[in-house]
């Protein structure tokens, strides 16, 4: 399998590193690697989530073996994959993230794990439960059969500009649309989700946004990544537009 450059883009025009944060934070659950202490490798289920700023997030229980494992070796990789394309599992786009996992203890990470992972409201406060962030260094993204594309962090990671940006609006973005457009935030949440119902939009981020109901969540990425808040009512707009078509 040849590694492809960063700078190429996939067969259907779009850049690697976008494909790669819609993979990560569609991802609902994913592999986790790390190493025993006598370098062992070890691999486990884990429920990621993804930061504002592209970090993996876990919420992981000091009882498990993986988190013995990283209290002793911080070095590990987390993997997620799409569906296939056909028959051939070999055909489902996925990334391998590595880098480095520390625990966390801030209740805006927390809140973004939980808003796409509700389900875990039962025993997300328990004592043995932690946060865990992982900070990407690398990713290794194959986007279907023999398509493979290393990335560096710099290319990676979302623009913190950005970031920033939509941070800062995030709270009233999802005030506004649950508020004043619920009957969208349905229309949006049904086309994704395949369900109707109340749909409300729970995080919202440069790459895209994510709706609730009850205990589902779907990812609904904007068509391209967003630098500013009223580009993600732009894309708000043509979301709802589609989705009543």
């Amino acid at each position: 399998m040849t590694i492809e450059d960063t700078a190429m883009t996939a067969e259907d025009g779009e850049a690697p590193a976008w494909s790669v944060r819609k993979l990560l934070r569609a991802a609902r659950a994913g592999t986790l690697a790390t190493a025993t202490s006598d370098g062992q490798p070890f691999a486990s289920l884990i429920t990621p989530a993804v930061a504002p700023d592209g970090a993996v997030l876990l919420l992981l229980s000091d009882l498990s073996e993986h988190t013995r494992h990283l209290h002793a070796e911080r070095r590990c990789a987390v993997m997620v994959a799409g569906e296939a394309a056909d028959a051939n599992p070999q055909t489902a786009p996925r990334v391998t993230v590595t880098g480095l996992a520390e625990m966390v203890d801030d209740a805006a990470l927390r809140a973004r794990w939980l808003a796409v992972h509700p389900y875990a409201a039962l025993y997300a406060d328990f004592g043995d439960f932690h946060l865990w962030r992982l900070a990407p260094t690398a990713a290794l993204f194959v986007g279907g059969f023999a398509r493979a594309t290393r990335l560096r962090q710099a290319d990676l990671l979302p623009d913190p500009a950005a970031v920033a940006a939509l941070a800062a609006a995030e709270a009233e973005i999802l005030a506004h649309c649950n508020t004043d457009h619920a009957d969208a935030m349905a229309a949006i949440g049904a086309r994704a989700g395949g369900i109707a119902g109340s749909w409300r939009m729970v995080a919202a981020d440069v790459d895209g946004c994510d709706l609730g109901q009850e205990a589902a969540v779907v990812r609904v990425a904007w068509a391209a990544p967003v630098a500013t808040a009223g580009q993600a009512r732009s894309e708000l707009v043509r979301l709802a537009r589609a989705a009543r078509v």
